[in-house]
Order: structure tokens, then C-alpha cells, then sequence
């Protein structure tokens, strides 16, 4: 039996039952909740969480001893009204509860608050590091935005007492009812410091937490196959997990050491069929990560989750081009891991959230560190996200320029939180700073090879494969409404019509393409195929070097497909399509669209195509 509790049109609850005396509370939303970059495909997402029944133990030295109802990985405060509705009707008010949390951020507390003051005997379960945040996060107060007088909008809500906190510092057990028996395994990450997963040993249900989510709304508690979540999954990857691959990995290598039946991670469907390929994926994903042979370390501290995101988007973005990201949370690590990555790095990206008007003490402290061991010849970026003020991000920013170092690009200030245009324009600069790191490393190789010609660029194959002729064309697309739309345009010429039933085309982009991030499975498109004779000033348009988060289309006069794609009336010919299938290939991404409306422009004219001596570029 389900049953459904629906507060309003795009948040609910799902009760799930799985087995005596466990349900899954499945939060939906089909719209994506915020502008982090790991909602990018904005194809909503779902909240897992799972309710262990009160009762008593079953076996062990514990036998017939009373258990309270555990609460494992609730949500965020997104999912408020609708969750503590449906847990009102499972757990009575009086009774006690305890709450396993997976990761602590403030959006989480903002919810735990609530369900204190809503069960007084509320316990909280968290790893060491998680007590810590706990217990500095509990009493702030995100800072309001002003009403028209310039005082707060709104009233500061009623903080009820931290609850009690069982702290697992190392792995532990815990006995529940039903004969459920929970693995406790604290896992911590520099995203996630107070990560914390559950496992439990009868069903062989790990819920995972952050690990191998994706943010995708579906009510279905189990994926069909593994082919149904796979490009969310490793989108997700990409955007949070890439940048602390080796901490990743190591936690990887102790999941498969568990008896699994079942992975539930905290957003998207469960994995019970191809969980094991799941494990692989992230292996081989991580290696991929690793293999640069160029670093850029990403230091930072966040107080409200907003100068995280910043970070996110950066390491997206560079990661993009091959470049590796070692990201590092200030706050909880080690000063000898923040000094390996200060003097192995290729570049150093520092961020910092304002508190009172001063930065956190593990930032000035990493500063302090930098300032001492860091090599003025490589590159260093500032960011972060203020409230009223930005002096941690002078700070920053003075120091380095005082202290000989050379900057990547202009500080990046957010106030408050990033919207999606800002996002995309963070991601942009993360590009460009990999560009430059590779840009700089070819000079080097071929300072070195004095002149000679990269065995790539000499070989036979390599020279045959420059005569696979292609059409010239240039890809346009936009996605959302409003202030909200984002648009993106780049010159392809690895097309090539893919199907007659349905009409359908390839097209390669390459991965460090701003475009890409615009063309998932499900986006739109339109492939403008250009003109023999008449290619030189488009082609001289799209293929200028563009600022972070410049809109490649601003002032052209373009039509409009019935879609909404942008078309170019100068070319011969256009073609509306939707993404229908992505494949990783090396260095670039190939997406199959099918087609769904087109027209030709200009019926004389012929297609204009790219004619290479070297298939080792374009």
C-alpha cells in the first residue's frame, strides 16, 4: 500500500512500505529546488529518507528491550510542510524519535529545528564532524534579505534547544525492531565532512546518502535498469563527487565490502539490479578524474552553502577540460593535505563566505599558508558569497595581489546566492582557467620538442582520419523562460545524419564546449547548416573567444523555430531537434537528436563543409 500526502502542486510525500517496519519517505519535487549546479538538468528530484519502526529487539544480549522509531537521512527544509505532515500520521508528538543524519548543511537544520520543536524527545545520530556542524549551525541565522525600511523582512523564528547527540566517531551497530540491525559508517568528504551513511544488515539496504544520487523526480522507488538513471547519475558525479575523487574512491572500497542488495541513495531511485556496475562507474569515472597530469586546488569554507556552490560550479567547469580538481574544505582538513595541494597544484582557487565582516579562521589560516608556500608563477582565483558586506573576499584578494601573486581572473563576489545565469558564467571562468593551464603546457611541450611535430600530428592514421569530411554548421540552443533562459551557440562540423525513422543526426561537442552543459537528453536544439560561399562571417562570429557567461547570440537578428530554438536566417538550411541520446567519447560528447521540424532557407545553394589535413584537431 502507498499512501500519498500532497501539500501542493509540485511538493508531496510518498510512504513507501519496503518490509515490516521499515518505509521509505519519498519527497518529490518536479521542478528543480535551486540554482546549485547539480540541479543543472533540471529534471526535479526526489528526497529519500527511511523510517525504522518502533518495537522491541529481537535477539542478543539486548533481547526484548524498547526501541524508539529511527528516522534515517531526512531532508531539507525544501520539503518541509509535506514531510512533517506525513511524519505526524506514523510517530506520534510524544513519543520519542531518533534521526540518523547523512550530511549536515544549513537547509538540513533548517528542517531538523522544526522536527524538535515538533517531537521533544527528538535524538539526533551524527558522526563526529556532523556534531560539530550540528552544534555550530544549530543557533544561526541565514542573514534576511531587508524589507523596504532596510530592517529584516521578516521576524528571526523561535530556535528551540539543540536535541541530544549520539555521536558515532568510528563504525558502530545499532539493534532496531523487526530485527533490523544498522550499520553505522561515518564518511567523511571535503564537500560533506559530516557525511554519515546507513546500512542495514538483514535487507542489505545501504542508504547512501550523497553518494551515487541523482537529482531526477520519479515515483517509482526502484530504477528500471541501469541505462534509465545513468546520464543523471554520472551528471551528478561530475558536479560534486569529480572533485574528491580519492576520497570518493576510498569510500567505494568500503561499500564493496558490504553484503548489498540494495542501494538507496538520498535523491533519485533506488539501485537493485545494477548496483554493481554503479560501484564500477564511479571507480572508472575517478580514474578518468585522476589521470591529468594538471591540478588546480580548490580551498574553501561555507558557512550557508552558497560560497560551496560557487566552488561546485568552478571545479564543473574546469574539470571540463581534463584538468583534475582537488577540492579541500578548509574547516576539517588535515594541514599537511592543505600544504601538498598548495605546492603540487597548477593553480589555486581560494573561497570564503563574510561572517561579521571578517573570514573564517581556517580560511585566514589557509591564507597564511599560501601566502608562506605558495609559487607566485601559477595562477590563483578568489571566490566566495556575502550577505551586506564582502570584506573576507578583500581580504583575500588584497593579500594575494600584495603577496606577487597573478590572478586567473576577477574575484567572483555573490551576494546572497548564485542564480543559474551566474552559475553558468562560474562554470565559464573554470573553462577558461583549464584552457589556460593546458594552453600554457603545450607551449611548454613543444619548447621542448624544439619545433619538431607531435608524433599525433605525423601519423598516418592520425592524417587519414583530417579526411573525414564534415558539414559546417553552427548549433544553437536555449533552455528556460524569462530571466531564467540561458542560451548557448557553438560551430560544429562532426555532424552526420544518424537515422531516416525518426530523422535523426549526430553531432560531437567537445566536453570544455559552454554549450554542452545545455545539451542533456531532453534539451533542445538547432543545428543551422551553413552556406558554401556564405560560411566566413558566421564562422567569424561563433568562433571569437567569449568572456565567462557572454551570450554568444547578443545581437544577431535571429528567428525562432516552433520550439523556441534560436535560428540563424543566414544559413542554408535549419533543423529543430531534441536530444534523445548522450555518449561519453574521449575528449567529447556524442549526441544523437531526433529531428522535429526544419526547412531550407535557401533552395540554390549548396552545403558549406571542413576540409582538414589532420584529424588531431579541427
Amino acid at each position: 500500500m502507498t499512501n500519498t500526502t500532497a501539500v501542493s502542486s509540485d511538493r508531496r510525500v510518498l510512504v513507501l512500505p519496503l518490509e515490516p517496519g521499515l518505509l521509505c519517505l519519498r519527497g518529490l519535487s518536479p521542478r528543480r529546488l535551486r540554482f546549485e549546479i547539480e540541479y543543472g538538468l533540471e529534471r526535479g528530484t526526489t528526497a529519500n529518507s527511511f523510517l525504522f519502526a518502533a518495537g522491541t529487539t529481537l535477539s542478543g544480549a539486548s533481547a526484548g528491550t524498547s526501541v524508539p522509531p529511527v528516522l534515517v537521512h531526512p531532508p531539507g527544509a525544501s520539503f518541509a510542510e509535506p514531510y512533517r505532515a506525513a511524519l505526524a500520521r506514523l510517530v506520534p508528538a510524544d513519543a520519542p524519535l531518533k534521526v540518523v543524519v547523512s550530511h549536515v548543511n544549513p537547509n538540513r537544520v533548517a528542517l531538523l529545528r522544526q522536527l524538535a520543536a515538533e517531537w521533544p524527545q527528538l535524538m539526533l545520530v551524527a558522526s563526529n564532524a556532523g556534531a560539530k556542524l550540528l552544534s555550530e549551525l544549530w543557533s544561526q541565522q541565514k542573514p534576511a534579505k531587508p524589507g523596504a525600511s532596510g530592517e529584516p523582512a521578516e521576524p528571526a523564528p523561535v530556535i528551540p534547544p539543540l536535541p541530544p547527540i549520539d555521536v558515532i566517531r568510528q563504525e558502530a551497530s545499532r539493534t532496531l525492531s523487526h530485527g533490523h540491525v544498522l550499520h553505522l559508517i561515518p564518511v567523511p568528504t571535503p564537500r560533506w565532512p559530516g557525511g554519515l551513511v546507513a546500512f542495514e544488515e538483514r535487507s542489505g539496504l545501504l542508504m547512501s546518502g550523497k553518494f551515487f544520487a541523482a537529482h531526477l523526480c520519479s515515483e517509482t522507488y526502484a530504477e528500471a535498469n541501469r541505462s534509465a538513471s545513468e546520464e543523471d547519475r554520472r551528471y551528478f558525479y561530475d558536479c560534486l563527487m569529480a572533485p574528491m575523487a580519492r576520497q570518493v574512491e576510498t569510500v567505494v572500497e568500503r561499500f564493496e565490502q558490504l553484503d548489498i542488495r540494495t542501494i538507496a541513495p538520498g535523491h533519485g531511485p533506488a539501485i537493485s539490479e545494477s548496483w554493481r556496475s554503479l560501484l564500477a562507474d564511479y571507480r572508472r569515472w575517478g580514474e578518468t578524474n585522476s589521470r591529468s597530469s594538471l591540478s588546480v586546488a580548490l580551498l574553501f569554507a561555507s558557512a550557508y552553502g552558497n560560497t560551496a556552490a560557487i566552488a561546485d560550479a568552478l571545479a564543473q567547469g574546469v574539470a571540463r577540460t581534463g584538468v583534475r580538481v582537488e577540492s579541500i574544505n578548509c574547516e576539517f582538513s588535515p594541514p599537511e593535505q592543505l600544504l601538498a595541494a598548495i605546492r603540487s597544484s597548477d593553480a589555486l582557487l581560494i573561497g570564503s563566505p563574510t561572517l561579521g565582516g571578517h573570514a573564517p579562521t581556517p580560511i585566514v589560516s589557509a591564507l597564511g599558508t599560501v601566502l608562506a608556500e605558495g609559487d607566485r608563477s601559477k595562477p590563483v582565483g578568489v571566490f566566495g558569497s556575502f550577505g551586506w558586506s564582502g570584506e573576507a573576499l578583500d581580504l583575500l584578494e588584497s593579500k594575494l595581489r600584495d603577496g606577487g601573486f597573478s590572478f586567473a581572473f576577477e574575484p567572483i563576489k555573490v551576494k546572497f546566492s548564485p542564480d543559474a545565469a551566474t552559475i553558468k558564467t562560474i562554470e565559464e571562468t573554470g573553462t577558461a582557467l583549464g584552457r589556460q593551464l593546458l594552453s600554457e603546457q603545450r607551449r611548454q611541450q613543444r619548447r621542448q620538442a624544439a619545433g619538431g611535430l607531435a608524433e599525433s600530428r605525423s601519423n598516418p592514421a592520425v592524417q587519414a582520419l583530417g579526411r573525414v569530411v564534415g558539414s559546417l554548421c553552427v548549433l544553437t540552443t536555449r533552455k528556460g523562460e524569462g530571466q531564467d533562459s540561458l542560451s548557448g551557440a557553438l560551430v560544429a562540423s562532426w555532424v552526420s545524419q544518424a537515422s531516416f525513422s525518426p530523422p535523426g543526426f549526430t553531432v560531437a561537442i567537445a566536453k570544455d564546449r559552454a554549450a554542452a552543459s545545455l545539451l542533456h537528453t531532453g534539451d533542445r536544439c538547432c543545428l543551422n547548416v551553413l552556406a558554401a560561399g556564405r560560411e566566413t562571417a558566421l564562422m567569424k562570429q561563433f568562433l571569437q573567444p567569449f568572456a565567462p557567461g557572454a551570450d554568444r547570440l547578443a545581437g544577431l537578428n535571429l528567428d525562432t523555430s516552433p520550439a523556441g530554438q534560436p535560428i540563424l536566417p543566414e544559413a542554408l538550411a535549419w533543423l529543430e531537434a531534441e536530444v534523445s541520446a548522450r555518449m561519453e567519447c574521449g575528449d567529447h560528447w556524442l549526441l544523437y537528436a531526433q529531428v522535429q521540424a526544419g526547412g531550407v532557407l535557401d533552395g540554390d545553394g549548396t552545403t558549406a563543409v571542413h576540409q582538414r589535413r589532420s584529424g588531431a584537431n579541427y
